[in-house]
């Protein structure tokens, strides 16, 4: 999800949240306000009441079955409430009520008593909840006096209590109608419009947050795809404000410029190495052909001079020396032609299992000569692959030259090919004395010499070669046991 989604999505919950919060805080306001004006008028209702008639309980004992009409004509002008006459107890003594209540029924007088205490302090609450004998599962409103019999004295124990239970007034049908019309459409209009102004500000607040994040990111996006060449398009100064994003946009550009700076002065350094190497091969190869050729002419005029014997010993070392020189300026110079940004393969659509054969046949001479079995498994299907034959050729033979090189007579080199996954697999498996297991993570580093010796780039170049075509060379070994090196290669397209 994108930032601007949520900051959107962000703001939709937050609006909801607080237009039900205040639904919530309006309903809860407005019910509060029924309660209270309920309770004023009941309270009236009932000091009226008992100031009118302070014999009420003396009345209901002199008839209790007229007593129950006189309460129902007190209510002509209060329809919506109902008086109950109460014991001292809390028993219901008396109903203005239609429903008959059940003999005994008691109310609770934690209410009856709060009602009492709040009608003289109206700082203790603003209305009280209390029990409805005719519907005993229902909290309403009520109000309620103390009663002493005549016979009493002032301050003693209450002899009853007057107990009012009031409904909530319901409005009539015109003035509803009426609320309909003059609040109702207002009100709608009203949330519409700020449900409006809200959106707008909401999208204004959105976009002006998120575009120069989508900048930044759209700056980042053409950097990766397209490196720093490309990115030198990319302004570096900060965008005009002052504010966090301005703040990022221009770090970003300064450090994409300290990149582009750093970038540009590898490439040229690696640039200048590139031709220095090539040129140092160049320029080495020519006296190291004639001193080659000049040593080989030597070596074949003293052939058969006995006289000569010690001489010839000293031309052979310097003939295996000159061509071991010889075949580092030639790495060398491959190296740098294949390091090149600008060197493009030419892959041909082939068999790999032919090649591996062809190459085993070139060094079966070698490998018999000096006492190792060099063997091919490539299986009975064929290897479809795109290779560059000349470069994957070269990276087998220095595989392979290595395997011979290092495993003793009697040895066994094992050269192998495979589909694994749909992908080329090749592995030159040799029985010789391993690789030492310091050495092994560095094998395939240009210049690394190992402990056994070498000039440190056969492998390299095998390495590189395997990258060119977009694979992926590894190497296991145990000491005194032998070593293999897998070529991963993809899939032929």
């Amino acid at each position: 999800m994108t930032v601007r989604a949520r900051l959107a999505l962000t703001i939709l919950l937050t609006g909801l949240v607080t237009a039900l919060a205040v639904i919530v805080t309006v309903a809860t306001a407005f019910q509060r306000f029924q309660h209270e004006s309920t309770w004023e008028r009941a309270n009236g209702f009932i000091g009226r009441v008992v100031a009118t008639h302070p014999d009420l309980l003396e009345l209901h004992a002199r008839d209790p079955q007229g007593f129950t009409g006189f309460l129902r004509n007190l209510l002509l002008f209060e329809p919506d409430s109902r008086l109950y006459l109460l014991a001292a107890d809390g028993t219901v003594l008396a109903s203005s009520g239609d429903m008959p209540i059940a003999p005994g029924l008691k109310v609770k007088l934690g209410p009856v008593q709060e009602a009492i205490m709040v009608a003289g302090d109206r700082a203790r609450a603003a209305y009280v909840m209390g029990d409805d004998p005719q519907y005993m599962a229902e909290d309403t409103v009520i109000a309620a006096r103390m009663l002493q019999a005549s016979t009493i004295a002032p301050g003693a124990n209450a002899g009853g209590y007057l107990y009012l239970v009031c409904q909530k007034r319901p409005l009539p049908p015109g003035q509803v109608e009426l609320l309909g019309s003059s609040v109702a459409g207002p009100a709608l209009a009203g949330v519409l419009a700020v449900v409006l102004l809200g959106a707008l500000i909401a999208a204004w607040i959105i976009g002006t947050v998120t575009r120069p994040l989508r900048a930044l990111s759209d700056a980042v996006d053409q950097a990766t795809r397209d490196g720093f060449e490309a990115a030198a398009a990319l302004p570096a100064a900060a965008p005009a404000g002052h504010d966090e994003f301005a703040r990022l946009r221009s770090g970003f550009g300064q450090m994409l410029a300290t990149l582009r700076a750093q970038w540009d002065r590898l490439q040229r350094l690696d640039r200048f190495r590139r031709e220095g190497v090539s040129n140092l091969s160049h320029d080495l190869r020519s006296p190291l052909t004639a001193t080659t050729a000049c040593l080989e002419t030597l070596q074949a005029r003293w052939a058969h001079d006995p006289a000569r014997a010690d001489d010839r010993a000293l031309l052979d070392v310097a003939l295996r020396n000159t061509g071991t020189a010889a075949g580092m300026v030639r790495a060398l110079g491959d190296f740098a032609l294949l390091d090149e940004p600008s060197y493009r393969l030419q892959p041909v659509a082939l068999d790999a299992g032919e090649l591996i054969d062809d190459l085993t046949r070139r060094f079966a001479s070698r490998a018999a000569l000096q006492g190792v079995t060099l063997v091919t498994d490539t299986g009975d299907t064929p290897l479809p692959a795109r290779l560059d034959v000349e470069l994957f050729e070269r990276a087998l033979a220095n595989l392979l030259d290595n395997a011979l090189r290092f495993t003793p007579a009697g040895g066994r080199i094992v050269l192998r090919g495979a589909l694994v996954d749909g992908a080329l697999q090749v592995q030159v498996q040799d029985s010789g004395c391993g690789i030492a297991p310091d050495d092994l993570p560095h094998l395939f580093e240009r210049f690394y010499r190992k402990s056994e010796g070498g000039h440190g780039l056969g492998l390299a170049i095998v390495a590189r070669i395997v990258a060119l075509h977009g694979g992926r060379a590894t190497a296991a070994s145990v000491p005194g046991q032998g070593t293999t090196v897998t070529l991963n290669l993809p899939a032929a397209a």
